[in-house]
């Protein structure tokens, strides 16, 4: 196989909805800080289940962001999406004439569309009659919704993609953003993931599989990554979006270009339909890929943002996986779980946790895994326990990993 090519794509708009914060001024001080975002679930009853918690977005008003008439048309996941979108054209700066529209493109990542609203008009279907479901359900529930919703509220005609790969699916997003522009298909993509389904639904489907943290009473302190009395991960909710730039428009254009994504990274395990790779197989591979596509050595890697979802099986194999990646080094590489203050959105994590990354990069400082206590022998790597840490950051790695054995790893260089 030939060497890939070097992607180059130049980040010059971060947008956020998330349990730290709406804005990115306040996410990044909230996760500086050690700040959690998880607390008792409000969006519905959860009594019945072992889990009572989430990392819920508990300021989000949709109606700042989205016209009445169009929030009736739209799922949670989707109003998250426009609204983060909003945010990161915002802060690009971004004005575009009607043919620089016509060839931007959409790809968003989001695991499991409307759930709370397929729910919903299930439960209406059974309690109220087979036609009183709302004539918005199949165009609000699918998960290539909020791609749709975005291309049409701003007018991106572009390039559309919808990434479904579970909790890697923003992050592939974000890689894949980056290498429609290294190949000459479009100048600008909005690229980035959501995920918005804290439901009964969600919740029974989790507890099923045993997944979830029953730390009810001390919720700041359930999603506790690569702690030896972690338990389940803790579900949560948001948006992040990223404006990704060809060099040539960031230029022209004179944008502030916050970063550059130089590599990518995809795997699959081939191993279990929810359960990792013990041996880390997949999630190495992805890894490995990732650095290679950007070009760099892993010795350039100074930074890497986790999965870490505080499962029990995850944690160790990622921990394997960055020491079958990195070696030696492995030891000496800071790493952080931005999942340890949100929890895990799903589809929405990787944006997330890449945005977290660029802002690690931009300030020269990594956010700490939070409730670090007591580390688990078979975690043994620099995972930031509870402060963050001042760094030196030139290239970091993000990762991702999901059910189904799908891995994604993307690497974020510092802007020059």
């Amino acid at each position: 196989m030939n060497k890939p090519s070097k992607i180059k794509a130049y980040v010059t708009g971060l947008g956020v909805i998330s349990p730290l914060g709406e804005d990115i001024k306040t996410y990044w001080s909230n996760l500086v800080s050690g700040k959690s975002g998880i607390g008792q679930i409000t969006l519905c009853d959860p009594s019945e289940f072992p889990s009572k918690i989430a990392g819920e977005v508990k300021t989000f008003q949709p109606e700042n962001y989205i016209a009445k008439k169009e929030l009736k048309r739209m799922a949670r996941f989707s109003q998250m999406a426009v609204a983060a979108s909003a945010l990161a054209i915002e802060n690009s700066n971004l004005s575009l004439t009607t043919e620089e529209k016509d060839s931007t493109a959409v790809i968003i990542g989001n695991g499991n569309g409307g759930f709370p609203e397929l729910e919903y008009n299930a439960r209406l279907q059974v309690t109220k009659g087979e036609m009183k479901i709302s004539p918005y359900f199949i165009p609000m529930i699918l998960p290539n919704m909020a791609a749709a919703n975005i291309s049409r509220i701003f007018g991106f005609k572009g390039f559309s993609s919808t990434i479904v790969t579970a909790c890697a699916a923003s992050t592939q997003s974000i890689g894949d953003a980056a290498q429609l522009i290294n190949i000459g298909l479009c100048d600008i993509v909005l690229a980035g993931g959501c995920e918005a389904g804290i439901s009964k639904l969600g919740l029974g489907g989790f507890s099923a599989l045993r997944a979830l943290s029953t730390n009810n009473d001390n919720p700041e302190k359930a999603s506790r990554p690569f702690d030896l009395l972690r338990e389940g991960f803790v579900p949560a909710e948001g948006a992040g979006m990223l404006i990704l730039e060809s060099e040539e428009h960031a230029l022209k254009r004179n944008a502030n270009i916050l970063c550059e994504i130089i590599g990518m990274g995809v795997s699959s395990d081939a191993y279990h339909p929810v359960q990792p790779d013990p041996e880390g197989t997949g999630a190495t591979l992805a890894m490995q890929r990732a650095v290679k596509n950007a070009n760099i050595n892993i010795e350039d890697i100074d930074y890497i943002n986790a999965h870490g979802t505080s499962t029990p099986l995850n944690d160790v194999c990622e921990t394997l996986a960055i020491k079958k990646t990195f070696k030696e080094k492995a030891y000496d590489i800071p790493i952080s779980s931005t999942k340890s203050m949100i929890g895990h959105a799903l589809g929405g994590a990787g944006a997330l946790e890449a945005i977290a990354t660029i802002l690690s990069i931009i300030n020269q400082k990594a956010h700490p895994t939070i409730n670090l206590e007591n580390p688990d022998p078979e975690c043994d790597l620099n995972y930031i326990p509870n402060k963050s840490q001042n760094l030196t950051i030139n290239y970091a790695m993000s990762n991702n990993f999901g059910f189904g054995g799908q891995n994604a790893s993307i690497i974020i260089k510092k802007a020059n």
